[in-house]
């Protein structure tokens, strides 16, 4: 047991969960192997608590280094604003060049309120949304975070965030008050869309939803939901917290031609530093001035110039292109690899957000194996790929091999993989619809 399975024993009595973010969360990796702290951090490669060096091919900081670690460019850029003053009474300029930038990678966009994180954005979007409909319910599809508005869904029905988050999630701590304003509805699913709508109808605030993860929408999906919310006056929010500026500069939605009424980013904005945008047009975003929505570190200069470097670095570079790049490869070599050891697994994802499952009953010891074994050939792997800027042709080359290796350990052992591990077997994580 190394230095960060120790700290995290510690933890454990001072942090209620262990950790600040599910997905962070060392049983979700397998415990008792899983380096659950770093000491650095840079380009691809982490170093643990006791200098292990490996190289992540997860989930390269939930999603918000998309750049890599510790960027030298957008850390330049911070640096500088701390030495000249991160927080002050007066506002900084920045805020204005970012939301002038913002609206003009998307047209549709006329207004930007900023905030520190993805579920911080979802919340402030819903009321604005809110605001602007004077209604209540809200239709939602696919992950937006912790609040109450959402978890509010499963105050009715203890299975209605199932493929939306995590099956069983209890809305403890949730207002009972607040049951039947959220209903979720299944990506690609026009008629589940239509019978909320004709249920709810007068009483719709809002509709949110991501415009893409896991799989592409069907042709005239997205339109048909724009058509409807726009007929019946009903606020549509883009959620772009995870897809967006993965597939293009800005939004995903970009590359689809259908616009919301408010669009939502975080994570790869600003490559690792806090910051999250609410975009949106004029009509619904001035509502914000008939509610109350303001925070302290909402003002703060790091994620501002973090997030207008890393956008002047994605136009320069087109770091899409190598997204898409690095996602092919992975994917085309999970599919080699599995069928070269004639294991049964299957893939999912679009390129930068890729993600493959073993087809087994014990699919979750084979997992854990897996990542316990990717740890011995020095790298941070599990089940899902988050493609970086900072991966590098040589890196996925190696990353390949070492999983040659792994698999074929797999293959060997598979009826008896649960001997070999050295941990518990590790959590089932987050199961999405879109």
């Amino acid at each position: 047991m190394g230095k960060s399975q120790k700290l995290y024993k510690i933890a454990k009595e001072l942090i209620p969960g262990g950790t600040q973010l599910l997905t962070k969360r060392p049983e979700m990796y397998g415990v008792d192997n899983w380096p659950s702290y770093y000491s650095k951090a840079k380009g691809c490669k982490v170093w643990d608590l006791d200098g292990k060096k490996y190289k992540d091919f997860s989930y390269m900081g939930i999603g918000a280094n998309i750049l890599g670690y510790a960027n030298k460019t957008v850390n330049k850029v911070v640096k500088k604003a701390v030495d000249s003053g991160n927080m002050c009474t007066l506002n900084v300029p920045q805020e204005v060049e970012l939301a002038r930038k913002l609206c003009e990678i998307h047209p549709w966009a006329d207004m930007v309120r900023y905030a520190k994180s993805g579920g911080e954005s979802a919340t402030i979007a819903i009321r604005i949304a809110r605001a602007s409909t004077k209604k209540d319910i809200v239709l939602f599809c696919g992950y937006h975070g912790w609040h109450d508005w959402y978890l509010a869904s499963n105050l009715g029905d203890d299975n209605n965030l199932e493929g939306h988050l995590l099956p069983g999630l209890s809305p403890l701590g949730v207002p009972k008050g607040l049951k039947g304003t959220s209903f979720p509805f299944a990506y690609n699913d026009k008629k589940a869309f239509d019978e909320l709508i004709e249920k709810h109808d007068s009483k719709i605030a809002t509709v949110i939803m991501e415009p893409l993860r896991n799989i592409y929408p069907n042709k005239g999906f997205l339109e048909h939901i724009r058509k409807v919310t726009k007929e019946k006056g009903i606020v549509l929010i883009f959620d772009e917290i995870s897809a967006g500026f993965r597939l293009c500069l800005g939004g995903s939605h970009l590359k689809f031609g259908v616009n919301p009424d408010i669009a939502l980013f975080g994570k790869a904005l600003s490559n690792g530093y806090p910051m999250a945008a609410v975009i949106g047009t004029k009509k619904v975003m001035q509502s914000t001035q008939d509610s109350f929505i303001s925070s302290t570190y909402w003002t703060d200069k790091i994620g501002l110039v973090a997030a207008l470097e890393t956008i002047k670095i994605h136009k320069k570079l087109q770091v899409e292109k190598v997204l898409d790049k690095n996602g092919t490869m992975i994917q085309k070599g999970w599919k080699k690899l599995a069928k070269k050891h004639n294991l049964k697994i299957s893939t999912m994802g679009i390129k930068p957000l890729s993600y493959f499952a073993f087809e087994y009953d014990n699919a979750l010891e084979i997992k854990t194996y897996f990542i316990q074994e990717m740890l011995k050939e020095g790298f941070l792997s599990t089940t899902g790929y988050y493609a970086s800027y900072a991966h590098k042709e040589k890196d996925i080359k190696e990353y390949l091999e070492a999983i040659d290796k792994v698999f074929g350990k797999i293959s060997k052992n598979i009826k008896n993989i649960d001997k070999l591990l050295k941990s518990e077997v590790c959590h089932g994580g987050f199961k999405r619809l879109t």
